[in-house]
This record gives C-alpha cells, sequence and structure tokens, in this order.
C-alpha cells in the first residue's frame, strides 16, 4: 500500500482552501503582510503540489502598506470554481487586527491574470462562498455570518444573519458550505488556531438554516493528546475523483521541552474522510496515511535559483511590497541585484527576498557580492524577531534580535568579493542557549539543558568553513514572537546595493537525514 507524507503543503501555509476541477485540485492559503499574496497551488493527487503563481501578485490588489503589522494583512482566503471562472474571497486585516472588509477576484485560468479586487462589505474575517441550483451566491464569515451577495459587485443582497456558531468552543471561524447529497453542510472550526483548535459540522436542507449539529462535534481536534501533529483545524471538504472524501486543514509539528515549539508555522495538511449516516468521520491526522487512488511516486528536487530568469519565481515574498527600484535580475546578468530601501530590518521599509523554510532539517546557503553595500541572509519572523548573517566592509557579523534586544554575537573579517554564506537547521544535537564571542562558541555547561526545537548554525564557506554562531532556535517560534506565521529565510540589502549569484535551499532529507517533510515542490 502506497503511503503519502504529511504535512502535503509544509513550511507556513496556513488557512488551506481547495476546490477540485476535473481531474485537477487548486489550493489557496494565507499570506498575512507577504507580497505577492495567496500562494496558489496545483496538484492531481492532493498528495504532491506545485506552486503555479499567486492570486494577488500586483501590488493595488493587495494595499499593504508599512503601516500594517507583521501577521495582519491577507486572512484565509476561499477558492471555488463556478460556471467556468475560478473565484477567491479573501479578507484584509488592518493594525490591531480590525478587519477591512473582504475581496473577491476571478480568473478563467489558475495562474491568471487575476482580476482587480471587487469588495465587499461584511463583518468577520475567513469568507467562503457556495452556489445555490437557482444562482444564488452565499457568503458566509467568522462568526459564523451568511449573507446572500453579488459575487460580481460585491453587493449585498440579503442578510448578514448568524447561522451556527459551533458546539460552544471559542472563535468560531473559517466556515465553508458544501451542498452534498441534498444537504448543506457548514464546517466551522473553533477552539482558536492554537491547541485548542477543533473542526466540527451542521447541516441544513438549507443554506439558510436552521443547522442542524453534528452529535459527535468536534468530528476532529488533536487537543489533549500526545500526537506530534498539533493544532489541527482550519478544514476545507474536496471529493476526488474517484469518490473518496478528503480534508485540507492547517496544523503545526512543535517540538522541544515543555510548552513546546513550531517555528514553520501552521501547515497544510491531509486526512482521509468517510461518511457515517449522513455526517462526516475524520480520524487522527498522521504523519503517514494510505494515499489517494490517483498518487503517483514523485520526490521534491532541491530549490535552487540561479537567477537566469527574466522574473522571480512565485515562491520568493517580500514583507508588504517589493517596488521595482529595490531590485534587478538585468542589471548584472544571472544575479539578483537587491538595493537597499531602508537602514534596518527592525523596522519596515526595507528590502528583503525570502523563501518559507519548509522543511525541520535544511540548509540555505547563498553567494553574495556585497560590493560596497551591507546585506546577507536572515531567518525572519518579524521586525521584532530575526537573526541576519550579514557581510559589510570586509567583516561577516551574526546578529540576532529577540524582542526589544539586538546583538551582535559573532564577528570575522572576510576576504573581498563573492562569499558564501550559509544557514543550516538541525533537530539533532540542539544546543542549549549559547552566546559567542569573537567567533568563539562558548563551551561548558550554561545551568540548563537544551529545550528548544532546533539549532540554528551560521557558517562561511571559502577554501575553509568557519562556523561564526549556533543560536537557539525558540527565539524564532510563533510560541516567543506570536503570530499566524513562520520562518523565512531570504536574501537583504539594508545599505548601497547587494548582489547575489545564486540561492540554494537543501532539505536534510535529501541528504539522507529524515525531517517529516511534505510533497510540496518549488
Amino acid at each position: 500500500m502506497q503511503m503519502y507524507d504529511n504535512p502535503v503543503i509544509s513550511g507556513f501555509y496556513p488557512d488551506p482552501s481547495v476546490c477540485r476541477v476535473g481531474d485537477d485540485y487548486y489550493a489557496v492559503s494565507s499570506s498575512f503582510e507577504y507580497f505577492p499574496g495567496v500562494p496558489l497551488f496545483h496538484s492531481r493527487d492532493l498528495v504532491h503540489w506545485r506552486q503555479v503563481g499567486n492570486v494577488l501578485d500586483r501590488p493595488g490588489q493587495l494595499g499593504l502598506t508599512d503601516d500594517i503589522p507583521s501577521s495582519r494583512g491577507i486572512y484565509a482566503p476561499t477558492i471555488r470554481h463556478h460556471d467556468g471562472l475560478f473565484y477567491v474571497i479573501t479578507s484584509r486585516v488592518g493594525a490591531g487586527g480590525v478587519p477591512a472588509g473582504h475581496l473577491i477576484v476571478t480568473s478563467e485560468r489558475p495562474e491568471g491574470p487575476w482580476s482587480d479586487p471587487v469588495h465587499v462589505d461584511l463583518p468577520g474575517v475567513d469568507p467562503d462562498l457556495a452556489w445555490d441550483d437557482d444562482g444564488a451566491c452565499w457568503c458566509s464569515t467568522s462568526g459564523v455570518r451568511m449573507a446572500r451577495i453579488d459575487p460580481s459587485t460585491g453587493a449585498v443582497l440579503e442578510g448578514p444573519w448568524r447561522t451556527w456558531s459551533g458546539s460552544g468552543g471559542q472563535y468560531p471561524e473559517s466556515p465553508h458550505l458544501h451542498r452534498i447529497d441534498g444537504w448543506w453542510y457548514l464546517l466551522v472550526s473553533e477552539g482558536g488556531t492554537g491547541d485548542g483548535h477543533a473542526v466540527s459540522i451542521a447541516r441544513s436542507r438549507s443554506p439558510r438554516g436552521p443547522f442542524e449539529p453534528c452529535p459527535s462535534n468536534p468530528f476532529l481536534s488533536h487537543r489533549s493528546t500526545d500526537l506530534p501533529i498539533q493544532s489541527t483545524g482550519h478544514a476545507d471538504l474536496v471529493q476526488a475523483a474517484d469518490g473518496t472524501w478528503w480534508l485540507v486543514l492547517l496544523g503545526t509539528r512543535p517540538r522541544g521541552a515543555f510548552p513546546r515549539f513550531h517555528v514553520m508555522g501552521r501547515e497544510t495538511f491531509l486526512a482521509p474522510v468517510r461518511w457515517e449516516d449522513g455526517w462526516p468521520v475524520a480520524g487522527p491526522v498522521q504523519a503517514q496515511h494510505p494515499a489517494p487512488a490517483a498518487w503517483h511516486p514523485w520526490a521534491p528536487e532541491p530549490a535552487r535559483d540561479d537567477f537566469d530568469s527574466a522574473a522571480l519565481s512565485p515562491g520568493w515574498i517580500s514583507p508588504r511590497s517589493l517596488p521595482d527600484t529595490s531590485w534587478s535580475l538585468g542589471e548584472r546578468r544571472g544575479w539578483l541585484t537587491l538595493r537597499a530601501a531602508g537602514p534596518s530590518l527592525d523596522r519596515p521599509g526595507y528590502t528583503f527576498v525570502g523563501r518559507r523554510q519548509q522543511h525541520l532539517d535544511c540548509r540555505v546557503s547563498v553567494r553574495i557580492d556585497p560590493g560596497t553595500g551591507r546585506g546577507g541572509l536572515c531567518v525572519r519572523m518579524d521586525e521584532a524577531h530575526h537573526y541576519e548573517l550579514e557581510v559589510s566592509g570586509g567583516e561577516a557579523s551574526v546578529v540576532a534580535r529577540i524582542g526589544p534586544l539586538r546583538q551582535t554575537v559573532a564577528r570575522r573579517p572576510v576576504p573581498p568579493g563573492p562569499l558564501t554564506l550559509v544557514i543550516e537547521t538541525r533537530t539533532t544535537g540542539v544546543l542549549p542557549p549559547s552566546v559567542t564571542s569573537a567567533g568563539e562558541l562558548e563551551q561548558g555547561p550554561l545551568g540548563t539543558e537544551a529545550a528548544g526545537p532546533d539549532t540554528l548554525a551560521f557558517s562561511i564557506v571559502g577554501t575553509d568553513t568557519a562556523l561564526l554562531a549556533e543560536l537557539d532556535g525558540r527565539y524564532l517560534s510563533t510560541q516567543l514572537s506570536t503570530g499566524f506565521t513562520g520562518r523565512v529565510i531570504g536574501m537583504y540589502a539594508i545599505e548601497g546595493s547587494v548582489a547575489f549569484d545564486w540561492f540554494d535551499y537543501t532539505p536534510a532529507t535529501l541528504t539522507g537525514q529524515s525531517s517529516g517533510t511534505g510533497g510540496v515542490a518549488r
């Protein structure tokens, strides 16, 4: 029996939504403060996914200005296909977590181009779209509220009114309405998107309600268990071409000592569903499951970019925006040139191009020519939580920003010209919190055990490999930084221009280690 690995889309790809068109599946997820927004994936078997674009790939569609804090921005999209058009509806959230309304974009092809947004004025977040046999379009949002809308104009034609808000858990959200065998099924996540997350369901003969709750709600939750996958929720249903049913949902993979830490944010998992007495039954979300019938052997390749294309691939993201004046693939052929837009990674407005960390153990390396500029390689959670491996003026340094504290933990002279910078994450041989001075790792007992989820190692590679520092990974985790995102590893410039010849991301699974990878590729 063939088995598939969970998560199926690894890394910070939360709040998944999925639809099937013939034998093809399409999935989207939240992107929060990052541009471009709403990554879109394609699959033929629900297990192996490739990113084919971003739904919101023009600045005018997003409107993410520098006053949008980290973990705000674009929340919880839903993707649907109706009458030959793909629809994506999502929410935009501003400072303080205040919802700023919903937007709908459409396209004839999932790769785009996607339309300019149509705005919908309804309360809540996590919007959903569903159509009845008469062509009426129903929009549900967190709360849970229902309204009838015109998706072409955004006009609210009826409602909103409250329908059914779960089994009593806090934050009823991420409603998804599905028509199945004459019933309207309303999925709702509740309990918050942390350890108490759960999925409940109710049904009605009409989208207007009243909704009858499932007697076994919540029908999916890992709360109060010791299962390795936690925070399971925010689910969407899809029927495969062979008639089987599946859930895509978010979850986390916490590690380390109590209270445990997850560093890649909430990821996309897949779980089979069976039906009993008209209700879905989902088993625990496991690291491995029997594969769907359409499964086929496939292995991801290391993600390397030599910057030889005319445009950046869709997996590259930047906080809030990436103005054309801040980067170039043509200024120096075969190199990505970044131009500083701000003097520090500690405040919005800087130049950063990165990709999500997708494996528990991985190695990221870049070839950098700093010239007279200042820049390097950074592991980012937000402006107040990041580690930098920076080169400038003949010196390489490792800098840790943890909350209100910023410290240079290692320095080393380096020769001029191109250098190779390396950041490795490892979940074996995890170190206690450590301090470095002049590039030498502190030795001896530190009065504490290794408790973090991983260790990050920072090196310069030349004729020899020089290890500058090893830092505790817990300080770049959701539990420490808070928020809804995960680690993003990328290149930056904070002074002048800095050029990068290539960027290489290698999962440890491709070098003989196991890290519980998913099926996503770049």
